[in-house]
């Protein structure tokens, strides 16, 4: 007998899609997760700008990553004009950095995950019996707010960000006012994560590519080699050489693979599998404490690797805040050359990739922008075929709340590209 499972419209994620499961007898015979928002075309909208209003363009893609997608186009375009901002600039990004990975975990982590292992519609309604834990989550969430808007100018989509570095340095005064929200944040996360180690993880593992950035002494933001689990070490400019996009009929968001492999897993999990020995003191000893160590392959558990990241991001702030000397100049500057520059950074949601051609008068001939949901978007469907049997076997309700949560995994935003969920699981004889 022929059956669906069918969800129209995502819940608790970033954007819109659906996800239809079709099977024939007890076995899946079609798994799609769909994006339907039509294409936004800010690489075409990049061409022939000036390269100097490139940050502040690509930072409208998203209003939950917006740093990411700054950041990898400085990086790209400051590769291209030969320059790299060092000291207390690199730091001030590594900052602001923290400030995007701790709004943005602890949104997903506490408004649309935990809700799933608790039984909940969403967390409105989860607050009315744990509304200790929503609150601290909030706290977490503002304390990452108040760093993006002191360096970025604002919360949402920073209009102090500039090639070279930042239109204003912040004062020791204004980061220093920033400390006790921030170690606050510290000691809750690290009871929120004793917390979610509790949490029934659903049985499932997968042999899965991680793929992530890899920095010689730092757990990564914004700089690093392309590494992954199955032997890829590359450069930046290299990963059109051992990566590609392709269109799927179901989708208006491309689906990326490895080449003569296929899918990957970039984001939470695929960083804390790829570069625990980098995690500080104070995140690695938290995740020992839950004994959530490498190699971990239970998409569920990136709930843990967020709650991880958090800790990790709350701490280096802090610790970024308390050596911080203002640098000499903001910016640095370089003229504008014919060139190509490539930059790749970690988004809270996983690896974003940017390349932008130049002119000789620095206006932008070609931009390519690779987001993460792109990237993971063939990981979530294998995971999905994986799980179906068992789905098939739940009753409709159930199958359905599963199959949101494994896509919830991975907080995909696909705001970035494209709204999410509708679920349709399809039987036929």
């Amino acid at each position: 007998m022929a059956r669906t499972i069918k969800v129209d419209y995502l819940a608790r994620v970033e954007g819109e899609g659906a996800l239809t499961i079709r099977f024939k007898g007890d076995k899946p015979s079609a798994v799609e997760l769909r994006i339907f928002e039509p294409p936004r075309f800010f690489e075409a909208f990049l061409r022939g700008r000036a390269h100097l209003e490139v940050p502040d363009i690509v930072a409208r893609i998203c209003g939950i990553c917006p740093v990411a997608y700054q950041m990898s186009a400085c990086h790209a375009i400051e590769d291209a004009l030969g320059i790299h901002p060092g000291g207390a600039i690199r730091a001030l990004r590594r900052l602001l950095y923290c400030g995007e990975w701790i709004e943005s975990h602890g949104l997903h982590v506490f408004m649309l995950h935990a809700p799933d292992f608790l039984g909940y519609e969403d967390a409105i309604a989860m607050a009315k019996n744990h509304r200790e834990w929503v609150a601290r989550g909030l706290g977490i969430k503002k304390a990452g707010n108040a760093i993006v808007t002191a360096l970025g100018g604002r919360e949402i989509h920073p209009i102090n960000v500039k090639i070279g570095g930042f239109y204003r340095a912040p004062t020791v005064a204004e980061l220093a006012a920033l400390l006790p929200d921030l170690s606050r944040a510290l000691e809750d996360a690290e009871m929120c994560l004793e917390w979610m180690a509790k949490f029934d993880f659903p049985a499932f593992e997968r042999d899965y590519e991680y793929v992530a950035l890899r920095h010689p002494d730092e757990y990564p933001f914004s700089e690093g080699r392309i590494v992954s689990s199955k032997g890829i070490d590359i450069d930046a400019r290299d990963y059109e050489a051992h990566f590609a996009e392709e269109h799927v009929p179901h989708s208006t968001a491309l689906h990326a693979v490895v080449l003569g492999r296929g899918d990957y897993q970039c984001g939470p999990l695929a960083r804390f599998n790829l570069n625990f020995d980098h995690l500080g003191e104070r995140a690695r000893a938290a995740a020992e404490r839950i004994h959530f160590v490498p190699p971990c392959n239970n998409p569920y558990k990136s709930l843990l690797a967020r709650g991880v990241e958090l800790i990790q991001a709350l701490d280096e702030a802090i610790r970024i805040i308390e050596s911080y000397t203002p640098p000499e100049a903001p910016a640095i500057t370089a003229a504008p050359r014919r060139a190509t520059g490539y930059g790749c950074t970690e988004a809270p949601r996983g690896m974003l990739w940017h390349k932008y051609t130049m002119d000789e008068a620095g206006l932008v001939e070609d931009a390519r922008i690779v987001p993460p949901t792109s990237q993971n978007q063939k990981c979530i469907e294998r995971d999905l075929w994986q799980l179906a049997p068992a789905l098939a076997a739940m009753p409709h309700a159930a199958a359905t709340r599963r199959a949101e949560q494994a896509v919830r995994n991975f907080d995909p935003c696909i705001s970035c590209s494209t709204h999410f969920l509708r679920l349709s699981i399809e039987r036929e004889d």
